[in-house]
């Protein structure tokens, strides 16, 4: 959920106030004027008022949010604004409204005067509906539901896309590569601008002296060009940033080039980039990419909730994807850009606008909700019964793919007692749930083989996919993981562990391990780990102070078996 308060300017504003707001945007070169719409569907502006930016019809700050009678009631969908700065917004009804700064015609109006309260645009555009708006430093786009671009204002590096660099008055419909072309998303860069078409294809025009147009070179272009290094590829979303540009395919793969002067495009380096790079190769599948024209910062929230920041981060280079503790992407925008603008039209979504994904992440170990439960050394954790069918149907076709993989790398070759062993605790874990799944049963199952940290994780995971252990509980979640057969989880506390030892806990961590390897020893069971698992925690050892350390345990005795604990330790002394 987004919170404004995270913006200075917002703490201007009673509590009451701030609660009535649904929608948001903070704007200007200091990011010092803001817009709001409320719960009745009132439009407020407050702040410097730089070249009539508030549209309040004079050149007046105001600390104090003053209402645009104009905007009440309009129902605004997007909004965007320029570095004069001027202001476009599109309603639901498609209309298109602007203000602001207006030296080169960058309002539509066909003039150069200053726009000092919202005016509609009208040419060309008068019989569209217009779904979505972008500006880029001096100059306007807007997309029509049919898919047609329109472009106006500042041209001198060909960003309205009419083939020269003369500026457009009025709103010109960009052609050329875009004829009978459906474009679903547009971005504006400073002085360039993309286009995402209903098939994937990109394309972009203007200014390309950093690569930000993605085409193999830095030359600019006065008309659209497909991005033709993402042929193989399918676009759903981008963004642009000052002079670089992000894209997302359906796929949830994360594409970055142009400027890197502040590592922007998280490559780990500030070399500029002229074709598009897949960045964030290792995490997971991204859903959502942010930037913006006027911030050399960038930000990508994954499918697990998880919200990355790289670029200019309060004056600080970070070149390569850093993991924050943030719920969404404006959040980075609201503390780390320079200046903290909104990157896109904020919508405060409370408690009654949550996500499929936030819900059920919400509801887990939830008394009032749940119809079954786990007993754990004598704690209880809460859970449902449908959410856990849908889970362990997908974990047990993996471990199908497992046994099968097994077989044809052959290590079933003595069947009868290297199959057993491996099948009991897969067999015990279908069976435990498959036989608690009727009316009539008792709904409280009972767990022994792992500790109450352990198993919580695990049925959290089964939530949220995601895993919040310290790396002791973490090598029991491994443990189970591994006899489950459940290989992102497995992965995920590889890492834990792999980012957690220090010299301080590796003989904690050590100690964890001999104990949860006596525990299966004692239930008689033999999981057994595979080399990739091995070779996965060789890469554990490349703290040296831990290396060093961990080397005084080789006169510990070799256990008869490798468990995949062990491995990790044993591994690590060698």
């Amino acid at each position: 959920m987004v919170d404004v308060g995270k913006w200075p300017i917002f703490t201007l504003l009673s509590p009451q106030e701030i609660a009535s707001i649904r929608k948001a945007c903070v704007f200007g070169t200091s990011a010092n004027e803001a817009l709001y719409v409320t719960d009745n569907d009132e439009v407020f502006v407050f702040g410097l008022n730089y070249s009539n930016c508030l549209g309040t019809g004079d050149n007046q700050s105001t600390l104090v949010p003053k209402k645009l009678e104009a905007l009440c009631g309009k129902k605004i969908k997007s909004l965007s604004y320029g570095s004069g700065p001027h202001v476009l917004l599109s309603t639901e009804d498609g209309v298109v409204y602007a203000w602001g700064h207006n030296g080169y015609s960058q309002l539509g109006n066909g003039t150069t005067n200053q726009g000092i309260a919202p005016i509609q645009v009208c040419t060309n555009l008068l019989i569209k509906q217009v779904v979505e708006v972008a500006c880029g430093s001096h100059h306007s786009m807007a997309l029509a539901a049919d898919g047609e671009v329109f472009a106006w204002g500042y041209n001198n590096c060909g960003q309205v896309g009419s083939g020269s660099t003369t500026n457009q008055p009025t709103p010109r419909k960009v052609t050329n590569c875009l004829h009978i072309k459906r474009v679903v998303g547009i971005a504006c860069g400073q002085t360039s601008s993309m286009a995402v078409l209903d098939n994937g294809e990109v394309y972009g025009w203007g200014y390309n002296g950093n690569g930000q147009l993605g085409l193999g070179n830095n030359g600019n272009q006065l008309t659209p060009v497909r991005v033709a290094a993402l042929h193989s590829v399918c676009v759903n979303q981008i963004v642009c940033g000052y002079a670089h540009t992000l894209a997302l395919t359906d796929e949830g793969l994360l594409y970055a080039w142009g400027a890197n002067t502040y590592g922007q495009l998280g490559t780990g380096n500030k070399n500029n980039l002229l074709s598009p790079a897949h960045i964030m190769v290792e995490k997971e599948r991204v859903v959502e990419i942010a930037a913006c024209h006027s911030a050399h910062t960038s930000a990508a929230k994954t499918q697990g909730g998880h919200v990355y920041m790289w670029g200019q981060c309060r004056g600080q280079s970070v070149i390569l994807p850093h993991l924050t503790h943030f719920s969404c992407t404006d959040d980075v925008f609201a503390c780390f850009a320079t200046p903290a603008v909104s990157w896109r039209l904020l919508s405060v979504e409370h408690e009654d606008f949550l996500t499929v994904a936030e819900s059920l992440k919400k509801e887990f170990d939830s008394p009032e909700t749940a119809d079954l439960k786990f007993r754990i050394d004598g704690k209880y954790i809460h859970v449902h019964k449908a959410v856990l069918k849908i889970r362990l149907g997908k974990i047990e076709r993996e471990q199908v793919k497992a046994e099968e993989q097994n077989r044809t790398n052959g290590y079933f070759e003595d069947v009868s007692e290297k199959k057993k062993n491996y099948h009991v605790r897969c067999e015990h874990f279908r069976s435990m749930f498959q036989s608690y799944w009727n009316e009539d049963m008792k709904e409280v199952i009972e767990i022994d083989q792992f500790s109450y940290p352990v198993y919580r994780a695990f049925l959290q995971y089964l939530y949220t996919d995601t895993v919040d252990l310290p790396p002791e509980d973490a090598i029991g979640l491994l443990d189970l993981a591994t006899s489950y057969c459940e290989n992102r989880l497995r992965k995920l506390c590889q890492h834990i562990i792999k980012r957690g030892i220090t010299v301080e806990n590796a003989f904690s961590l050590f100690s964890a391990a001999v104990r949860y390897d006596a525990e299966t020893q004692q239930e008689g069971t033999q999981p057994g780990g595979t080399g990739e698992e091995e070779a996965g925690f060789l890469l554990l050892s490349r703290e040296p102070d831990v290396g060093l350390y961990l080397r005084t345990l080789e006169s510990w005795p070799e256990p008869p078996r490798c468990t995949p604990v062990m491995n990790f330790f044993h591994l690590l002394v060698r």
